[in-house]
């Protein structure tokens, strides 16, 4: 094992004096982070700004002022919501001039047609720029009526059942009004999903892992187009120690560059936070196993180093992609299925779980397939047609 520690001390110091190692291992990655988080983090904020509602509502009905109570009980998390009354003449041009998101105009009748059956018509007037939460505060408008119109049809319903017509008022109003509460909680999935910049991280930093371990199993292609392969195989050592001493310099280039962009990416970006450090180490160096099993596929299957190169950015890119490098890809379904073999998916998905707040246990799938594919790409660089000088 002697020989293997210095073959392998001897190619990590090149390959830390080779700059293409530094630049595709870590310069390129983060520098993709940083495009794609300055132009996708607009995207992802710009969800539930604060919203102004300004509502109109007639004095004295009480199932009226049902609606604005509601409203402004409606902040959760990101969402703000502030309520402004006004006079049904002024709700439309508040939202025209931007002073209010979203105007609400109850009209005066609103007890006595709600009451009646017939239906009262509420105005939702949404400005230009009322965006997602303008759709939020209109659906809760909807089912704050919703729930008001349940009153009615109860009061119907217990007209027809004989109930006397002084009690039906009140009856509607205790339907409408003393519906079970409801708490809301602000929590976090913690089943295999990322945020925007977590899956920014996460997918390039799997992405160009692909590209990392390859600077040391694929040497062995380099060095037979140069001829300083067969003098190694020539020495009194088993040629099987050379191939170990390539795979060992890929995993420590991997695990070394892995490491360094989910750090940078958890302290450069906001919202970036994976979990638990122990549960994270252990899906790096499941991920650097199986992405420098690929390596030997490649090294077996390649005649030259110019088809190693093609083939590899081939399988990065691929891989990559379909992994999540660039966009979150779902899943479910077969297709999802089919994806999970994927170790850069692999890769996300577990990261989601520990982003989420799950351990090294709750890894278990994860690791199975990332350990299975790991296995399935060495026996097949195993069983494929042999070369006299390589493996």
């Amino acid at each position: 094992m002697g020989r293997v520690l210095t073959m392998v001390l001897s190619d990590l110091k090149q390959r830390v004096r080779d700059f293409s190692v530094l630049v595709f291992a870590v310069l390129v990655p983060l520098a993709l982070m940083f495009v794609m988080n300055l132009v996708l983090s607009g995207v992802a904020d710009e969800g539930l700004q604060p919203i102004t509602v300004a509502v109109s509502v007639p004095d004295g009905d009480e199932l009226a002022a049902v609606v604005p109570h509601v409203l402004g009980e409606a902040s959760l998390g990101e969402l703000r919501v502030t309520v402004r009354d006004a006079d049904p003449e002024e709700v439309r041009g508040f939202v025209d001039d931007g002073t209010a998101g979203l105007g609400v105009v109850v009209p005066a009748d609103f007890t006595a047609a709600l009451t009646s059956g017939t239906g009262p018509e509420v105005e939702i007037i949404r400005g230009d720029d009322s965006g997602i939460a303008g759709s939020v505060v209109t659906a809760i408008v909807d089912g704050t009526l919703a729930q008001l119109t349940a009153g009615t049809r109860a009061a119907v319903a217990a007209q027809g059942l004989g109930v006397p017509p002084e009690q039906l008022g009140a009856l509607a109003q205790a339907v409408a009004t003393e519906a079970p509460q409801v708490t809301w909680t602000e929590g976090r999935t913690a089943s295999e999903q990322l945020g925007m910049g977590e899956s920014i991280v996460a997918g390039q930093s799997g992405m160009f892992l692909l590209f990392t371990v390859g600077f040391g199993v694929l040497a062995l292609v380099t060095e037979r187009g140069q001829g300083t392969l067969g003098r190694l195989l020539s020495m009194p050592m088993k040629p099987e120690l050379i191939v170990l001493a390539k795979g060992i310099v890929s995993f420590v280039l991997g695990i070394l560059a892995t490491t360094v962009l989910l750090v940078a990416g958890a302290t450069f970006f906001e919202d970036v936070d994976f979990g638990s450090p122990v549960a994270v180490a252990a899906l790096v160096v499941l991920v650097v196993a199986a992405t420098t099993s690929i390596m030997f596929v490649i090294a077996k299957v390649a005649r030259t180093a110019e088809q190693a190169g093609i083939a590899q950015a081939i399988v990065a890119v691929s891989l990559g992609m379909s992994g999540g490098a660039f966009f979150p890809v779902a899943n479910t379904g077969w297709v999802g299925q089919l994806l999970s073999v994927n170790p850069v998916k692999a890769f996300t998905n577990g990261l989601g779980i520990t982003a989420g707040g799950g351990g090294v246990g709750d890894l278990g799938p994860t690791a199975l397939t990332m350990a299975v594919f790991t296995v399935a790409c060495l026996a097949l660089a195993r069983v494929l047609p042999e070369r006299k000088d390589v493996l």
